[in-house]
């Protein structure tokens, strides 16, 4: 919204417009010259009070601030800036300069198009062992609402490509050169960003913008150092894979070896088991002819019983004394039985 030059555009067309009405009465015969002065004044009066009302007033936006250029003051300037609202300044002797305090963005890429300089725009950091990166970055950042007049004398619309870009390029820059290669991607990509942040923070500051955000887009490496990454990356794949087939195989080694161990155990258990069987069964028979001794010490015709008592079942011939000195009489024990048995006379069987 520009309500100046509404009352200015305004002005002129008022202007314009009583001349052509004056000019028409000058050549009308029915009109009068005094009649056509007291309107001329007029409308130079008006023209004049719109065109320099819209010379004076000024609106500023709510994202806005003004600072007003002035020849009425000592320093050249007003040291208060104009707030949002309808302002008023000294036409002829005083103008505004309008500054967004919105937030406001610069971007750094490899990409064409992506950032505000067409073409490659990225930052090329060395870190501290000796590796070339590129990085894409975004600042994020607002002017200071207090601290405008300051920016206009410093920078006037000049601190984007005057400020930001080759304040977090170098700081960026020293920032990578602490680190190694591998912590920049890795273990201190965290604590780098936030020490970048802090160091444009501070450096922002003292110039009158504030620090919203700074974004770490992508971090690029040369063609050289990508190559010997994968060829890391490989040979820790295949160091991998022979730590698993040597784990693998002491497993299976242990496997075996308590499979071994388990079946020596077995058998030792077997051993026992048929030592202490054999020693029950040692001790069992020697108690048990220590009874058959004791026995026979007790009963010495004991073992002719049991002889007997043996044979008997298969007893085939009968030996019968004859008396001293005479030869025993050897009888068949089946013919005998065989035999019919006659009953002679005089005897009772």
């Amino acid at each position: 919204m520009n309500i100046g030059a509404t009352f200015t555009l305004l002005g002129w067309l008022l202007l314009i417009l009583a001349v052509l009405y004056i000019l028409y009465r000058f050549f009308s015969p029915k009109s009068t010259v005094r009649v056509h002065f007291v309107w001329l004044v007029l409308v130079l009066l008006v023209a004049v009070v719109l065109i320099n009302a819209g010379m004076g007033v000024v609106f500023i936006n709510p994202e806005e601030r003004g600072v007003v250029i002035s020849a009425l003051s000592p320093t050249g300037y007003r040291a208060e800036v104009l707030q949002p609202g309808l302002r008023w300044v000294v036409p002829y002797f005083e103008s505004v300069r309008r500054y967004r305090i919105s937030r406001q963005s610069y971007t750094m890429s490899v990409l064409p198009g992506e950032g505000q300089i067409k073409g490659d725009d990225s930052i090329l950091a060395r870190t501290v062992d000796g590796q070339e990166v590129s990085i894409d970055a975004s600042v994020i950042y607002t002017i200071d609402p207090t601290k405008v007049v300051d920016v206009h004398i410093r920078w006037q619309d000049r601190y984007q490509d005057g400020l930001v870009r080759p304040l977090a390029r170098g700081v960026i820059r020293d920032a990578v050169a602490q680190y190694k290669v591998e912590e920049v991607v890795s273990s201190q990509r965290m604590t780098m960003v936030k020490g970048i942040s802090e160091q444009l923070a501070k450096r922002l500051g003292g110039e009158g913008l504030v620090l919203v955000d700074f974004i770490l887009r992508n971090i690029t490496f040369s063609k050289e150092y990508a190559a010997s990454v994968e060829q890391k990356q490989i040979a820790q794949q295949q160091a991998e894979q022979a730590k698993y087939l040597v784990q693998k195989q002491q497993q299976e080694a242990e496997r075996m070896r308590v499979e071994a161990q388990g079946q020596r155990d077995a058998g030792i258990t077997r051993a026992d088991g048929e030592g202490q069987s054999q020693i029950i069964r040692a001790k069992a028979e020697a108690q048990s002819l220590q009874l058959v001794s004791q026995a026979l010490k007790d009963n010495p015709n004991l073992l002719t019983f049991r002889y007997i008592e043996k044979l008997a079942p298969n007893v085939d011939v009968i030996l019968l004394p004859s008396g001293s000195g005479s030869t025993p009489f050897i009888l068949d024990l089946k013919q005998l039985l065989s035999m019919p048995i006659t009953p002679t006379s005089g005897v009772v069987p």
